[in-house]
């Protein structure tokens, strides 16, 4: 389980590297080079589109890869998804500013920002259920938050480049090609985990699905017409993380130096330290969830969205890096308090036939709901003298909607008096039906 919880921790650093550097690109640079004829605020808001393609192609991605995963099992996905995000991030480092090829040149970020998502929106889903149907069920979480703490991984490796060349480079050497660099170095961590990845072997329960002969014969058919209710409901459960997490790692930083004049090298690091807290509590927050149960920890994440969303807005308009790091750190224990267990919570949701297509889209679809328009909307509710009070009350909406969502779920987290230790094939609600 070790090995096996490592290899995924790196696979999904690895692609949520090359997630997170197109977004810190674009909110540092990718406006003045790829829209130079738009304003300051039109061109940041243009990059933050290119930015929401790739969360709108994630869906896609699990359409179709999770059929693959659920009919020819969950590590070729691993391998495949990993290849195309890597090769299109590899890709954005080299396509030329628009003073070179005019509007070819966002025409080309939008194709390579699709292709990344559509990678990302496969990697999860064989990711998480590679390790949760290895885990034994009462660990489950614990094991399966491996590869949640990929994200904060990734966004540390992505930012920590950036930071390292924006405290070495001028401005104009960043600009001219500086930030290319953290694209074309996604090259080598591709080429580290597909390595790793390759040494995998093959969860067992999808093992023991295709010896019985019960795989699905079209996961996606048989996920829309049977799933469709628990997809939406974990899609708008989770998109409340989605919104906090890119809206302080994303529309913060650009906020914080466009408009109150922080330092990028300041605000990277307080953005920074407070992830990398993040991720080393995201194992206790998985225990926490075997021990006390999925559900309430996501309750819990909602609440404490809801009550923090305007002393986020608060401390980081003061722009002291001391108070804006409290503010994100506390939005980011909302938020993790949720996401450390969404890796055996999505799974253990869905029918085993079944998983790995509905669980990654719900995921993902989420993904849509909270991440795609947050940095845009919050951008745009920014634009003037006062404190963007608006972002904080579209945040505690998000939560409040998520929290709906999550009072209709059911608990799924094992229990002792279950043969199997835990509930292996839980489905939709019907009216009023408790979950098997």
């Amino acid at each position: 389980m070790a090995r096996l919880a490592a290899a995924s921790l790196a696979g999904t650093a690895i692609e949520f590297y090359d997630f997170f550097v197109y977004g810190t690109a674009a909110a540092l640079v990718l406006g003045p080079l790829f829209f130079p004829t738009f304003s300051p605020l039109a061109g940041t808001l243009a990059a933050f589109g290119t930015f929401a393609v790739g969360f709108v192609s994630r869906p896609l991605g699990s359409m179709f890869f999770g059929p693959i995963g659920d009919r020819h099992g969950r590590r070729p996905v691993l391998i495949a998804s990993l290849l195309l995000t890597g090769v299109a991030t590899v890709a954005v480092g080299f396509v030329p500013t628009y003073d070179s090829i005019g509007i070819a040149a966002p025409a080309l970020l939008l194709v390579l920002r699709f292709l990344q998502g559509l990678g990302l929106g496969g990697e999860w889903g064989g990711a998480v259920l590679l390790t949760a149907e290895h885990a034994p069920p009462e660990r489950r979480g614990l094991w399966s938050s491996f590869p949640q703490i990929g994200p904060a991984v990734g966004f540390l490796l992505a930012n920590g480049t950036v930071l390292a060349l924006s405290a070495t480079l001028t401005d104009a050497e960043f600009r001219s090609w500086g930030w290319r660099v953290p694209f074309w170095g996604a090259g080598l961590l591709a080429g580290a985990g597909l390595l790793l990845r390759a040494q995998l072997t093959e969860s067992p329960r999808f093992q023991e699905l295709a010896e019985q002969g019960d795989r699905a014969a079209a996961p996606l058919a048989e996920v829309m017409r049977g799933h469709w209710r628990l997809v939406l409901l974990t899609a708008g459960g989770l998109a409340v993380g989605y919104a906090v997490f890119y809206a302080v790692t994303t529309w913060s930083l650009a906020y914080g130096t466009e408009r109150l004049g922080v330092a990028r090298t300041t605000l990277l690091g307080c953005i920074m330290a407070a992830v990398a807290v993040m991720g080393a509590l995201t194992p206790l927050a998985a225990h926490l969830g075997d021990r006390f149960g999925r559900r309430p920890l996501c309750l819990v994440g909602c609440v404490a969205t809801m009550v923090w969303m305007f002393p986020l807005v608060a401390l980081l308009r003061t722009g002291k890096p001391p108070l804006m790091f409290l503010g994100i750190l506390g939005a980011l224990l909302a938020f993790i308090s949720m996401f450390a267990v969404t890796s055996a919570y999505l799974p253990e949701l869905f029918e085993a036939r079944v998983r790995c297509t509905g669980a990654a889209l719900g995921y993902n679809l989420a993904g849509v709901l909270g991440g795609a328009l947050t940095p845009i909307v919050a951008t745009a509710m920014s634009h003037g003298d006062g404190p963007p009070w608006g972002v904080a009350a579209y945040l505690t909406a998000a939560a409040l909607l998520s929290l709906g969502c999550f009072v209709v779920l059911p608990e799924t987290r094992p229990t002792a008096d279950r043969p199997d230790g835990g509930r292996s094939a839980v489905r939709p609600l019907e009216a009023g039906e408790a979950a098997v």
